[in-house]
């Protein structure tokens, strides 16, 4: 079975009858897929009862709606080895595609990479990355090697979505899945870039839902409780030009906390204390500022703290903090054994229509990912000071074309790229290395280079050895430009930096 291929086909949600087709065959698929909920438990789909070449529950009636092109199914030996039965195994699996493709696509890097806060003090073995910047990951028996007979073949877009608490619904059951979506997430995986980009989108960003028969806008967050992952994948696809969406994943907010609870807390950097109380919505935030080592309700209330005045956007920048610090205590050896404990706890709190095969390859594609390879940005917009809603957040592509090329896939006709040089770039100068100097010498040596948009931010909060060029708009090219000039500086292409720039120069310790 060396050498097996999983093809991805992708769903595009035209507006013409052969992209209704499509996604009636979608939303049939995505009922066939979910697993089998009873009011108080979740019980897999029998998998053991499959023959070896009906691995695809239910086949498309459109032969070209097949998602999985292999030439076996998954071998019994495989999940033998691991000494679990076959569900179990898949949600192991899906674990480590939960830890790996969608943690690590929140983030900037697998082990911290130079994240929200700074972890540019720690030795690569902290970090839990080897002298080549590869990823580490326990794997157990000859799991590497039959990982490595499953690969992509052509790109893949994944929807990802957080799903916010719905009262008097049991968890796990098909009703907890059918809220608001609280994070939404496209993220692509190119086999021939080897790249995965991760296009993060507010929640409040106004799309059309005419499916309904709604006139105006409404908010992205409402499109799942709606019309569930169908809905939200097409309106989604078609806000950005019919971007094909191949497969969704939907998080429950429990399976967070109980996760973190699981895994022994998680380590975070607080940049600001935290406080707020929603009695509507269950949401009770009391956080102290600096390093904490928060459990699952405070992990849940730091990823869902969101400032006045300031829409999503500080709320995304904090929800990639969290998902990089669970993905590094994932990653850690000790965990290993808990694996088996944690894919029981997680299986009523995910859900998704990926396929075995696919999940193998996710798998198999994460562990080969080099970290410069991994980008994320967010949708482009702003937030209207004018309407009844100042949350309300507006698109604007102007001069995005190259981002909708990389990040999901499609041409726009008539949109061009953004041509400016770095010097014209608004560039924000932060300082993290406790050396108050040393930003008003930065900003002097670019003028003397010609830049003629930088403007001084807050100092952040936690000392950092290394400079860090933050790529706030996605276009890695730029950042490579700042770091010549610079002569120093580590690239993260990541919506972390000042939200009013391009780029985000975080001075380090090793700036002279």
């Amino acid at each position: 079975m060396s050498g097996e291929i999983i093809v991805i086909k992708q769903v595009e949600w035209s507006e013409n009858p052969l992209g209704s087709q499509q996604v009636a065959e979608f939303e049939t698929e995505v009922r066939s897929q979910q697993l089998q909920r009873t009011e108080n438990q979740v019980t897999p789909a029998p998998v053991e009862d499959l023959k070896e070449e009906d691995v695809e529950l239910n086949p498309p009636a459109n032969p070209n709606r097949s998602v999985v092109e292999s030439v076996g199914a998954i071998p019994n030996q495989l999940y033998e080895r691991l000494g679990l039965t076959m569900p179990r195994w898949l949600l192991w699996i899906m674990t480590v595609v939960i830890g790996i493709i969608l943690s690590g696509l929140l983030v900037s890097t697998l082990a911290l990479w130079t994240p929200l806060w700074s972890n540019l003090d720690r030795t690569d073995e902290d970090l839990g990355t080897n002298a080549k910047d590869e990823i580490k990951v326990p794997l157990p028996g000859e799991l590497w090697s039959k990982l490595s007979q499953y690969n992509l073949s052509r790109p893949m877009n994944i929807l990802i979505m957080g799903i916010e608490p719905v009262s008097g619904t049991v968890d796990g059951s098909p009703e907890s899945f059918a809220g608001k979506s609280d994070t939404m997430l496209l993220v692509r995986l190119n086999p021939s870039e080897k790249s995965v980009r991760v296009l993060s989108i507010p929640r409040d960003t106004m799309i059309a839902i005419p499916e309904k028969g709604e006139k105006g806008l409404t908010k992205v967050s409402d499109a799942n409780a709606k019309g569930g992952p169908v809905l939200a994948a097409r309106v989604v696809s078609r806000t950005l030009n019919n971007a094909p969406i191949d497969r969704y994943i939907r998080i429950s907010t429990s399976g967070l906390r109980q996760l973190v609870d699981q895994l022994g807390g998680i380590e975070v950097f607080v940049p600001q204390s935290m406080e707020y109380k929603d009695s509507s919505s269950r949401l009770s935030i009391n956080l102290v500022s600096g390093w904490q080592t928060l459990n699952g309700e405070q992990a849940e209330q730091f990823a869902r703290f969101r400032e006045p005045g300031l829409g999503d956007l500080p709320r995304v920048q904090r929800q990639q903090a969290l998902t990089a610090a669970l993905l590094q205590r994932l990653n850690s050896p000790t965990v290993l054994p808990r694996l088996p404990q944690l894919t029981r706890l997680m299986r009523k709190y995910f859900d998704t229509n990926l396929k075995m095969e696919e999940m193998m390859a996710l798998v198999n594609f994460g562990l080969n990912l080099d970290r410069d390879n991994f980008q994320m940005t967010v949708l482009p917009g702003t937030f209207s000071r004018f309407s009844k809603d100042p949350d309300s957040y507006w698109l604007n592509m102007t001069g995005q074309q190259s981002l909708l090329n990389d990040y999901v896939g499609v041409n726009v006709p008539g949109l061009k790229p953004d041509m400016r040089q770095v010097p014209n770039l608004k560039i924000a100068i932060q300082n993290a290395s406790n050396q108050p100097q040393l930003t008003e010498k930065v900003i002097a040596y670019l003028k003397q280079k010609g830049f003629t948009n930088i403007y001084k931010v807050p100092d952040w909060p936690d000392t950092q050895r290394q400079t860090q060029i933050v790529v706030q708009k996605g276009n890695r090219r730029v950042g490579v430009d700042l770091q010549k000039v610079l002569g120093l500086g580590q690239i993260e292409v990541a919506a972390i930096g000042d939200l009013e720039s391009d780029l985000t120069i975080r001075i380090g310790k090793d700036w002279k």
